[in-house]
């Protein structure tokens, strides 16, 4: 079996799909591994270093892409590219299905079988293959470092000859993998933290981590199966903004985290919020590349209003593109190896497999996986 790994194209993107010490196991499970030419250089990784592994260096994109049994990529290809793959292989990456329904029919006609990293089962099984919670653990570190960059003040207390220098104040909304990340970097900085979440549940986390849990009554929420925060309703979502002023217009740093899988991201903080925080305060919305939960916040940008920065920056992982593109790359190989048998030589996605049944989106020219069959139609 080969894998090919393409660079990535996008602008903002610095991960890479594996990493040479990954391709370095690959090769000793008796898989082929060829990598397009440059494909660490963003992360730190030669060339030179991926042959040392065992991995062959490729020049032509669509030649190495054309005799891939299997593909292995961070971001979703473009449409064109689908076409250069063989029936019957097998691509991997993140694909955003709800959202990209022409690239799922695009992999249908290819006959080529797709597997989404966001749809894998967020199970005990599956849990060494969950690559969207290793990359929001790096997320929700580096909300707090791009907030700490952005401040006029520092996060922890100093006491000095000249006076004490009071903590700064962290406000986290939304308390999933990245907002717990947040909270314990920030208070590791020295910040004194308060986050919010509509779970009630996630409260004995927050406490665990040392931060304050902000009690709003909004009446009755809860979870998804997979652990993910229920959409709010209108109501819900007024009671939750008007609860969370008080503390907003305390705080130093704010970082929102929260993000609907398959929908456009809630807008948590309303213009008139935004204007009620102090100036020289900072905002990092995590979700602005899926809408945004802030009004006003922009896309790759720090846009400023009434003194307030709100930071857009897109693809937070990837600017610690060394470690993010080592924790995706485990995660590909958990994947790839779950369902490979190195005596046999074969790599056999079975489709009665649980984590198969949910993450694998096109088989055979058809649309297979259930929730997303549904919109196609």
């Amino acid at each position: 079996m080969r894998i090919s790994v393409p660079v990535e194209t996008h602008p903002d993107e610095r991960r890479c799909a594996t990493v040479p010490g990954i391709v370095a196991k690959l090769v000793k499970q008796g898989i082929e591994v060829s990598v397009e030419a440059g494909l660490g250089e963003k992360a730190g990784y030669s060339d030179e270093l991926y042959k040392e592994a065992g991995a062959t260096i490729v020049t032509d994109r669509k030649k190495l892409l054309s005799q891939a049994d299997v593909v292995i990529r961070v971001r979703a290809p473009e449409q064109e590219e689908i076409k250069t793959l063989k029936k019957g292989s097998v691509h991997i990456s993140y694909l955003d299905p709800f959202n990209n329904l022409g690239l799922v029919k695009a992999f249908s006609d290819a006959g080529v079988q797709a597997i989404s990293m966001e749809m894998i089962p967020r199970t005990t099984r599956a849990q060494k293959m969950d690559a969207l919670s290793s990359q929001a653990n790096l997320a929700g570190y580096m909300t707090v470092i791009r907030a700490a960059s952005e401040l006029e003040v520092i996060l922890p207390m100093m006491m000095t000859p000249a006076g004490t220098i009071s903590p700064a104040k962290t406000f986290v909304i939304g308390v999933g993998v990245a907002g717990l990340q947040a909270i314990a970097t920030a208070k590791r900085l020295g910040s004194k933290v308060e986050a919010f979440d509509t779970r009630p549940v996630v409260a004995e986390q927050v406490q665990s981590l040392g931060a304050k849990f902000v009690e709003i009554d909004l009446g009755e929420t809860g979870q998804t199966k997979d652990g993910y925060a229920k959409a709010l309703t209108d109501e819900q979502l007024a009671m939750q903004r008007e609860g969370m002023k008080k503390v907003l217009a305390q705080s130093d740093i704010v970082i929102t985290t929260a993000q609907l899988f398959g929908r456009k991201a809630p807008t948590l903080l309303t213009a008139d919020m935004v204007a009620a925080m102090k100036p020289g305060s900072v905002i990092v919305d995590m979700a602005v590349e899926t809408g945004g939960n802030v009004e006003g916040s922009k896309l790759g940008e720090v846009a400023v209003v009434n003194g307030v920065k709100i930071v857009g920056q897109p693809c937070l992982p990837a600017c610690v593109s060394k470690d993010a593109s080592n924790m995706y790359s485990s995660n590909l190989f958990n994947l790839v190896t779950e369902y490979w048998d190195q005596e046999s030589s074969t790599f056999d996605l079975n489709p009665e497999d649980d984590i198969v049944k949910g993450c694998v989106i096109t088989r055979d020219g058809s649309v297979v996986n259930e929730t997303i069959s549904e919109l196609v139609k």
